[in-house]
């Protein structure tokens, strides 16, 4: 199974979960686990997904967050696993 790690961070506000859960769901990309927290009017997310049945590539889906982010506000990003999991070993 080809995992991805989403980040999500930027100033709270209202329907930031509903604007990336109905992106990832419109391209059949599935929510495995998810974090999220928001600490002093901060939200910052973490999301662990399936990416073998994206209908997209992965640069595609990547600029598309990326855009997502900009109109709702907060940065976007997605790695893949095993690129999250060597940048973030000790």
């Amino acid at each position: 199974m080809e995992k991805g790690i989403i980040t999500v961070v930027g100033k709270d506000q209202v329907g930031i979960i509903a604007e990336v859960c109905s992106f990832l769901a419109d391209n059949n990309i599935n929510i495995l686990d998810i974090s999220q927290t928001i600490i002093q009017g901060y939200f910052n997310m973490m999301m662990i997904v399936e990416l073998s049945k994206m209908d997209k590539d992965f640069g595609n889906v990547c600029e598309d967050l990326d855009q997502l982010g900009q109109k709702i506000g907060v940065n976007i990003k997605l790695q893949h696993e095993n690129i999250f999991n060597k940048m973030h070993r000790i």
